[in-house]
């Protein structure tokens, strides 16, 4: 079974926790919409993947802005399912951008991306990365993508938010103010969401769990069924 969560940030105990947690064993797949940090380009990246690659369920992630592209995208590329994925281990693979995967007789398009609104206290090429915002070309295949799928896809993904989002939460005063330099990526989103026929859309970035309106689904530490249904209850207590 598919299901899917929120942003991981390198904390690989959530991971390893997920079969205890959640019930997720061999045949399952999590899916981690962004900021996923386990390769970072630092000692620690061997170490967290050979743990990872003992996991008894399979991880697909998407890109966020708190990754390491050079290194990510050092990896392998193959196509599967579709689309194109960098395969990290054997049971981990990036999911990249503008993408569109069958899973389960299912269609699912990715986006991953973001900005990084603690730029200021990160240092280029160390700790941020200016490939964290989509490129133009990623923007046209994902375009090119949808066009080609009939500009249906059962479940779209994204980190970023889409626009609708933003403006849900300001109207609640969760968000005061909207940040500029994510505002193209949260723009195309957003005409994604608009112009794709689909049943779910799930993104993450904001560290909120969140559902926001039927079938709009924040992801933080929340794990639901990719393809449909209520919040999985955890088996033991956070």
């Amino acid at each position: 079974m598919y299901y899917i969560t929120g942003d991981i940030h390198a904390e690989v105990g959530r991971l390893t926790e997920m079969p205890a947690r959640y019930g997720l064993g061999k045949g399952d797949t999590l899916v981690v919409a962004g900021d996923f940090g386990c390769v970072f380009g630092t000692e620690g990246d061997s170490a967290r993947l050979e743990t990872l690659a003992k996991l008894p369920y399979e991880i697909l992630f998407l890109d966020g802005n708190h990754e390491c592209f050079p290194k990510i995208f050092a990896f392998p590329e193959e196509e599967w399912n579709g689309g194109r994925v960098h395969r990290l281990c054997p049971n981990v693979l990036h999911l990249m951008r503008g993408q569109v995967y069958e899973l389960e007789g299912k269609t699912v398009f990715t986006m991953g991306g973001g900005c990084s609104i603690d730029r200021v206290y990160r240092r280029e090429g160390v700790s941020w990365w200016p490939e964290e915002m989509p490129s133009d070309e990623e923007y046209a295949e994902a375009r090119q993508n949808l066009v080609a799928h009939g500009r249906k896809a059962d479940i779209l993904i994204s980190h970023a938010a889409p626009a609708h989002a933003l403006t849900l939460w300001m109207q609640r005063g969760v968000l005061s103010y909207r940040f500029d330099r994510e505002a193209k990526l949260n723009g195309f989103l957003e005409s994604v969401r608009q112009t794709v026929a689909h049943e779910r859309y799930y993104f993450g970035h904001m560290h909120l769990d969140d559902e926001l309106e039927p079938g709009l689904i924040a992801l933080y530490h929340g794990v639901y069924p990719l393809f449909g249904g209520e919040r999985v209850p955890e088996r033991t207590p956070v």
